[in-house]
């Protein structure tokens, strides 16, 4: 099918600017929460889609590639949180106690901005050049097109019915999921329920967060990344933890020397399988991204020379995207002048500053083809952003170190920790933003959108999610507080794993107290999943993510048994949807639908809650009941199962109640 080319139709409009900025907002909030609890994030550009194509309907001379700029700017959302995998880092070795507004944002905006800028040149190679997948591009230019209202009236109204049925889907997901968190903060019933046992004289534990968004995780990361992180876990549980507590549990309580040991040791084999798995990703695209660079250089050549190139098929100048990014760096390099002074490594700061912005611009670069390459592969919900952040950061690390000459004291140490993890959330801005640009360019290929135009747009979505996510964050710390953090309170300090784990590999290499033995056992046990995936590839259909595995392995079992949960429901759901041919993409898509309002809902409650918590001062302020022992786990159990229950239930029914009727389809039968 080529590609639709639309003339005098309204795009990158004021409405579809406040609306995408609008939804930007609420689901950045939403990721923030989301990211700093499970280290996971969610996709918003389908939700967002669907949102506008409900709202934009009601106004004149809408269309859908309007429509395709809000979600463009609203998918800034699912990626610009993504630098909380790094910046609550500096919470938790005591450089900062808050986080600064200006600063925090500024470092959210100009990474962001160097991110889209990075990824314009690639769009041709990799977009329109290539045949990578983009599965969350193409589903969301498919919703686009579901709910384009032009055409005979019959189509009109089949379209306007598949928007109300997928909106109705997100609100009552959220709401059902926010209710359920929000009776556990009231302590009716248990949100989490663990038990720890003993192998021999080590042991080891099972445990389970009750979230309704580890539900809609699990159905959007599907059912193949789910068996990934399954293995992970039982790496981790079952082999590696019985093994390193072996005569050591102390004389503590059981569960709290097992969790202690998980998190001490076992986590760190786990960094190390991340990061082999990461730097395998690496090496097999390195190739493609090289002749993705090189075709891309062609294009710019021949547009200069004066060929016409269609509307859908023009950039923002080369020429301009190679002044912002000269512009960029100087306000980068100002920002870590800043952070260097006053510090201990105030003599060196000359050397650290030039390394840091050369490391920036070349390493930025690196990581955003890296990055735009995994989404046309994997979709960007999948990428494995926080495995290139263990890389990044172990470069920085190493040049920062090498930069300085090596600390002196205490004093200096803490510092080129502090800097380090700084340094790196510049990148981790540019691999995020990234890792979208190209998944919307995608969508807007499919639409017959204006690529420079969604550049823009993705611009502005960085802006509205830089100036969200500091108070955020900041909420999240004032009201919960971060796991590890002197003070906070471990029955509800926020995991943030990712964060945990890039401050820990910083602290090891510059400390030199890096338990480097740990890390190996996870390089060869990540070696090992590598093997057994690509044996898997080649002999048969199926595969095992090496990032999965290894962040299955990092996360704590509670924040990681209930998502392969969700991704089997989610594999019986399509099934069930695949019965009726001529309607299983709907019927799928409701369900994709659902999954993220479970998501949303929780983690919007999180960002309420966090507001009660702060401004009462209470630990549990919405407290009815003081629990009531194990009886409280069994009963939140129970509760939980029957609410997932009955919301697949109701997904079912909406997804016959809204099947299209007409003389090529029945009305989607009653399903089994």
């Amino acid at each position: 099918m080529s590609t639709p080319v639309r003339t005098s139709v309204r795009e990158l409009t004021v409405r579809s600017v406040i609306l995408g900025g609008l939804i930007t907002l609420v689901f950045t909030a939403a990721n923030v929460y989301l990211g700093l609890k499970v280290g996971l994030t969610f996709a918003t550009a389908i939700p967002a889609a669907v949102i506008s194509m409900s709202v934009l309907r009601y106004f004149r001379d809408h269309s859908i590639i309007e429509n395709n700029i809000v979600q463009t700017i609203a998918s800034a959302a699912g990626t610009l949180s993504a630098i909380i995998f790094v910046l609550p880092g500096l919470i938790m070795i005591g450089w900062w106690t808050g986080f600064p507004y200006w600063v925090t944002a500024a470092v959210c905006a100009f990474g962001g901005v160097l991110g889209v800028m990075y990824s314009i040149p690639l769009r041709r190679a990799l977009v329109t050049g290539s045949d990578l997948p983009y599965p969350e591009g193409v589903a969301a230019a498919e919703v686009l097109k579901v709910g384009d209202t032009s055409g005979t009236d019959a189509e009109v109204e089949a379209a306007a019915a598949a928007n109300r049925g997928g909106l109705a889907a997100i609100i009552v997901g959220s709401v059902v999921s926010a209710l359920f968190t929000a009776v556990g903060a009231m302590k009716l019933f248990a949100t989490e329920v663990a038990v720890a046992f003993r192998i021999g004289s080590g042991g080891s534990m099972v445990g389970a967060s009750l979230s309704m968004a580890l539900i809609g995780v699990g159905h959007l990361v599907g059912v193949t990344v789910g068996i990934a992180m399954l293995v992970g876990l039982v790496i981790s549980f079952f082999i590696v933890l019985p093994i390193q507590s072996w005569g050591d549990l102390g004389s503590g309580g059981l569960l709290d020397s097992v969790e202690g040991l998980f998190s001490s040791d076992v986590r760190m084999v786990g960094a190390g399988a991340m990061a082999v798995a990461a730097v395998w990703t690496l090496v097999t695209i390195i190739g493609p991204i090289v002749r993705g660079i090189v075709e891309a250089a062609a294009s710019a050549r021949t547009r200069r020379s004066g060929t016409h190139v269609d509307t859908v098929e023009r950039d923002i100048p080369i020429n301009y995207v190679a002044l912002t990014v000269a512009v960029t760096m100087v306000p980068i390099g100002w920002l870590l002048w800043d952070f260097l002074d006053g510090t201990a490594l105030v003599g060196s700061a000359g050397g650290i500053l030039v390394v840091s912005i050369v490391f920036i611009a070349v390493i930025g670069l690196v990581v955003a083809a890296v990055c735009g390459y995994m989404a046309g592969l994997i979709g960007s919900s999948n990428s494995p952003i926080s495995g290139v952040g263990v890389l990044v950061v172990l470069c920085a690390a190493l040049l920062i170190k090498v930069a300085h000459g090596g600390a002196e004291d205490a004093d200096q140490t803490q510092a080129l920790i502090a800097y380090t993890l700084f340094t790196a959330a510049v990148v981790f801005g540019v691999a995020t933003i990234s890792n979208d640009n190209l998944q919307d360019l995608k969508t807007g290929q499919l639409v017959g959108a204006t690529p420079w135009k969604q550049q823009v747009a993705l611009i502005v979505g960085v802006l509205f999610g830089s100036a969200v996510i500091p108070p955020v964050l900041g909420l999240m710390n004032t009201a919960f507080g971060f796991d590890g953090v002197p003070g906070a309170d471990p029955d509800k300090a926020l995991a943030a794993p990712q964060a945990q784990l890039l401050q820990t590999l910083a602290k090891g290499v510059l400390g030199g107290d890096l338990n480097w033995s740990l890390i190996g056992v996870g390089v060869a046990i990540g070696a090992g999943v590598i093997l057994v995936d690509e044996v898997l590839k080649r002999t048969s259909r199926f595969s095992l993510p090496p990032l999965a595995v290894g962040m299955g392995m990092y996360l704590p079992m509670a924040l990681t048994l209930i998502i392969p949960v969700g991704a089997f429901l989610g594999l019986f759901y399509n099934r069930w949807a695949s019965r009726d041919a001529d309607d299983a993409e709907r019927r799928k898509r409701l369900g994709v639908l659902l999954a993220t309002g479970l998501i949303v809902g929780e983690s919007i409650w999180g960002v309420v809650y966090a507001a009660v918590v702060a401004g009462s001062g209470e630990e549990s302020p919405l407290a009815v009941i003081t629990g009531y022992g194990d009886w409280s786990q069994l009963v939140g159990a129970l509760v939980f199962v029957v609410g997932i229950g009955g919301l697949y239930r109701y997904l079912r029914s909406s997804a016959v109640s809204t099947a299209p009727t007409g003389p090529d389809h029945g009305g989607g039968g009653s399903g089994g």
